[in-house]
């Protein structure tokens, strides 16, 4: 630059071709050919897969106008650079949550507070609140809902080591007041809005050593109006669990937006979506109920197990079993643990209602919503996602507070489809279309047996991001990785991911966020802490915004370089001492 001898275009072909790990956007800068070479298409592609080392069977993102263009984006666009560092907790910070405008989120901590905060240029306290009167230990979840009125916050109970209840809470943003309380159990069922005013809790009832129900409540947030024409609760499934399986980490998925998603994840859908589409569909940028019943099982390898008795009912099967161990024609080589499961499988046939029937939804304007959660079926250790289908009428708590009539042989209800995940799940996020869900995983070893429900397999300490598509119930991309976590089986915990339009983010025990391209499926940015990295959280409105929350006690506010720049040059710079001095004398 400045008059030297220019590189020859094969010599700069080659510096750009072969550049890796490098600040190549400063590269430009010494040399003249810069502005000729920046926008040769063939040159930036050949860049592109080379320096983000991305097999070339992947297409470029269906919104790019340029590889040039993708390069920039994901180059500049990352919220990677740290801007702030807020440490108003004086304990570890659990989790983090926008609200929908984006002006507004939330934290939680193990110092029984959550605490709201202002979206600005610079963020501040905007209220907190102290859950320790009600009798809480922690506070650990917290969601908006949909028109941002209300606040649900989720909580641990103070109580023994192994306690598993907890209460949710329902908090107005309009003078931060507390509206209502609400049983939860077990805590890490977590709860979720379903609707404006209406959000979903869990009850825990045992029914033998390792077998249980979880009845899943529907609530009304505004508890006051409960009179004799008004319910303020009702009871929306009752779900039987195995060998110490309880349901866990509720979330609700709206089905109306899965034809026209944010983006397509599946290569071949994306040709086949912008060959029908003349313009572009993809933007870059409670408490107690008497219950007498036995187990039911509803995930389907287990059921296949069973032997077929020749057309015989289950309640035929379940009385034969019986009568041949007691007469002696049958002598059970099973442990008590593995009898008491045999015999939920073998009574519950009979005691379950069917799956819906037609799971996947057809219409795109269907009201049909998707209610997910963590579940199980051979160890305590939450390895299976299942998926019930919420219909419009179950949307509110009118009606009989225990919900449809059932007959005697529909007490409890089955799910309609069930994710296997063969590991240890330790997280979850939607797409902000809800199409697809996205888990994080600790994977068990390849060919383990379990043979005692109270003795999971070993997991692994790499965490795997999966992701699964909605409309499909199938899993598509191969598992995301980078991110690391060590705690074993017994002491393992949540860690909160969050997804973008473009991005997935997730905390990790090894003290760092991450961030990955949805598309492309690589890490592009990690983001330190000094100690585990509990939750993440992007703005809705502004993907290069994200929050990270962790184990230091701090939450960190993370900003893309690109608009780090543009608040940096609307600062107005400070005027020069010796100026000032001198204008003071003339004066």
């Amino acid at each position: 630059a400045g008059g030297g001898p220019l590189l020859p275009d094969s010599v700069l072909y080659e510096i750009f071709l072969y550049l890796d790990h490098v600040d190549v956007l400063s590269v430009g800068l010494v040399c003249q050919q810069w502005h000729a070479v920046a926008r040769d298409e063939f040159l930036w592609k050949e860049l592109f897969y080379r320096y983000y080392r991305i097999s070339r069977e992947v297409p470029r993102h269906p919104a790019a106008v340029s590889w040039y263009d993708e390069f920039q984006r994901l180059y500049d666009t990352i919220p990677c650079v740290e801007v702030q560092a807020l440490r108003e907790h004086n304990d570890q910070v659990l989790h983090l949550s926008f609200s929908h405008s984006g002006c507004l989120f939330a934290s939680c901590s193990k110092d029984c507070t959550v605490k709201i905060w202002s979206n600005e240029l610079d963020i501040s306290l905007q209220h907190s609140s102290n859950m320790r009167p009600y009798n809480w230990s922690y506070t650990q979840f917290s969601q908006f809902n949909s028109d941002d009125s209300l606040l649900l916050v989720s909580g641990v109970f103070v109580g023994p080591h192994n306690s598993s209840s907890g209460e949710i809470a329902v908090i107005s943003m309009e003078n931060f007041t507390l509206l209502s309380r609400v049983r939860n159990k077990p805590y890490d069922v977590f709860g979720c809005w379903l609707n404006e005013t209406n959000l979903i809790s869990g009850n825990l009832h045992r029914i033998g050593r390792i077998t249980s129900c979880s009845v899943l409540w529907l609530n009304n947030a505004f508890q006051g109006i409960e009179s004799e024409n008004v319910n303020v609760v009702k009871r929306l499934f009752k779900i039987q669990n195995l060998n110490a399986s309880t349901i866990r980490t509720v979330m609700v998925a709206d089905c109306s937006r899965y034809d026209s998603p944010d983006l397509l994840l599946d290569y071949e859908e994306q040709l086949a979506a912008s060959s029908t589409s003349t313009c572009p569909v993809f933007d870059l940028g409670s408490d107690s109920e008497e219950e007498e019943a036995k187990p039911k099982h509803t995930v389907e390898p287990a059921v296949q197990e069973l032997p077929d008795d020749g057309g015989m009912t289950a309640g035929d099967g379940l009385q034969q079993f019986f009568d041949d161990i007691m007469e002696g024609r049958v002598r059970p080589s099973m442990t008590e643990t593995e009898l008491e499961t045999k015999v939920a499988e073998l009574f519950v046939r009979n005691r379950t209602k069917p799956p819906e029937l037609n799971l996947l939804p057809t219409d795109s304007k269907s009201k049909t919503k998707y209610l997910i959660f963590t579940t199980g079926c051979l160890t305590y250790s939450p390895h299976q996602i299942g998926i019930k289908r919420i219909l419009p009428h179950q949307m509110t708590t009118a009606g009989p507070v225990l919900g449809e009539e059932r007959r005697s042989d529909e007490f409890f209800d089955s799910l309609d489809h069930v994710i296997d995940i063969h590991g240890h799940i330790i997280g979850m996020g939607l797409s902000p279309d809800h199409r697809y869900l996205y888990v994080n995983s600790r994977a068990w070893p390849r060919d383990c047996i379990i043979s005692d429900p109270m003795q999971p397999p070993p997991i692994a300490e790499e965490i795997d991001l999966h992701v699964f598509d909605l409309k499909t119930m199938k899993e598509v991309k191969r598992a995301l990785r980078a991110h690391r976590a060590y705690t074993p089986n017994e002491e393992c915990f949540f860690i909160f991911l969050d997804v973008s339009k473009d991005f997935v983010a997730s905390g990790a025990e090894d003290r760092h966020g991450y961030i990955w391209d949805r598309h492309y499926n690589i890490c592009l940015a990690k983001l330190q802490h000094d100690n585990v990295v509990n939750s993440v959280a992007f703005s809705p409105v502004e993907q290069e915004l994200l929050l990270t929350a962790s184990d230091d006690t701090t939450i960190k506010v993370w900003r893309s370089p690109r608009v780090v720049r543009i608040q940096q040059a609307r600062k107005p710079r400070p005027r020069k001492l010796l100026f000032s001095w001198l204008m003071n004398q003339k004066s």
